[in-house]
């Protein structure tokens, strides 16, 4: 065998080598993403319910939606990232509340942070079931930092009056009985 191939075989070994250990390195965390616990479903109340900035955002479509638009309506206004972990969990509870509950009085926006919507579309290619509400983007974090978000996703149950009565911080199950009561309650006042 010539020096060469000796030196071909030993690269060749050497990246194999590599390469499995690699796998071996990111399967715990493959296997982690399925036992995650599960997302949480508790809402903090606001001690005094303030009113919710008013903001116009565009869709995929750039058509554009404005959040006064939607007085009388119960709304779920979530802040969320394609890159946000949490996110992309609570996103399938999202689209089951969201074809739950009448559109006439509850509805349900997702407002991206700084991505664009070339990226967004790629990545709701890669869900089971396509989102039917609304996705609305944030490029510049204006109407995040309206209402103050700090991190994602960040949630927030706002009555037909316009005012923000609950919160979350963290993913959610929002399909959940004890959310859903919540909603009821707020449609119904």
């Amino acid at each position: 065998m010539h020096r060469n191939q000796s030196h071909y075989l030993t690269t060749k070994t050497f990246i194999a080598l590599i390469a499995v250990l690699v796998c071996v390195a990111i399967s715990p965390v493959y296997a982690a993403w399925d036992d995650q616990p599960k997302l949480g479903y508790n809402l903090t109340p606001l001690p005094k319910p303030v009113p919710a900035p008013d903001f116009t955002l565009e869709d995929m479509d750039e058509e554009k939606h404005s959040f006064r638009d939607l007085r009388g309506k119960v709304v779920l206004l979530n802040f969320w990232a394609t890159w946000c972990p949490p996110c992309r969990r609570e996103m399938p509870s999202m689209e089951r509340l969201h074809q739950k509950l009448d559109s006439a009085s509850f509805k349900v926006l997702a407002v991206n942070q700084m991505e664009d919507g070339d990226h967004v579309f790629a990545y709701i290619g890669q869900l089971e079931v396509d989102p039917t509400f609304t996705i609305l983007f944030d490029k510049d974090s204006k109407v995040s930092n309206s209402f103050g978000v700090v991190g994602l996703p960040t949630t927030f149950l706002i009555d037909k009056q316009g005012m923000v009565r609950y919160r979350a911080i963290g993913g959610r199950e929002f399909d959940h009985p004890e959310v859903e009561k919540l909603i009821m309650q707020l449609i119904q006042e």
